[in-house]
């Protein structure tokens, strides 16, 4: 039985009901969707919410997300930062793990607060999403609370064009306003939560080490992967 173009649109509009409940949303406060806020408004919102110039609190308060292209396919990038021995070489001041008894979980030194500064770190990596997360702490390797998130993009899929987008992310853990183990920290040391305020310009740094390297290993058919052997 065929139907007419009215039924068709009544079922149409019957599916979309079912679907979405624009009434039960338009409840919801602080939530402005087209069929309950007006354009006008809406327009008006978007021009006080963009400005020039942001406090830097405003922006990386509470999160911090940094990103980059680099010129390597992605598998390679993947290859290279799922091994946690890659942060010796592109991070500023992370070196000399070794293995912990925590399964997953080595130990090394941040040089940025001293020499007696213990981090630990285990590397949780994910090739069907290409995810490369470190979980990470200072002091103590049970409570890995520091943690680093990263997703690997095929740029010819954004940007149309070869290589690869790192995007990393850092949220502000409760942790970094008050070191949960004092008394496993060094004496008279400073703590990891007071330099949030230049972790953006810290991690743009390293950001670009990591993209100068993995550059450079690319363009000269250096290793990658397998504790990254030149």
């Amino acid at each position: 039985m065929f139907q007419t173009i009215q039924q068709k649109k009544q079922l149409e509009d019957k599916e979309k009901e079912s679907r979405v409940n624009n009434h039960f949303l338009a409840s919801i406060p602080g939530v402005r969707r087209f069929e309950s806020y007006s354009l006008d408004n809406f327009h008006a919102d978007m021009k006080d919410m963009t400005h020039s110039v942001y406090p830097h609190n405003e922006v990386y308060g509470q999160y911090i997300t940094i990103e980059e292209y680099i010129d390597c396919p992605t598998e390679m990038v993947f290859e290279y930062m799922k091994q946690t021995f890659s942060l010796e070489e592109w991070t500023y001041s992370v070196r000399d793990f070794k293995p912990t008894l925590i399964k997953g979980v080595y130990q090394g030194v941040d040089k940025i607060a001293g020499e007696q500064t213990k981090i630990f770190c285990k590397t949780i990596s994910s090739r069907k999403s290409m995810t490369v997360d470190y979980h990470c702490a200072w002091d103590q390797g049970e409570d890995l609370w520091m943690i680093y998130l990263n997703r690997i993009i095929s740029a010819e899929l954004v940007l149309k064009k070869p290589g690869s987008v790192v995007l990393w992310t850092n949220c502000r853990h409760p942790y970094y306003q008050k070191n949960p183990y004092p008394e496993k920290a060094p004496a008279n040391r400073l703590w990891i939560g007071d330099l949030w305020e230049w972790f953006y310009a810290g991690h743009l740094a390293e950001m670009k080490n990591l993209k100068a390297i993995l550059e450079y290993r690319y363009k000269n058919k250096l290793q990658t992967g397998a504790m990254i052997k030149n």
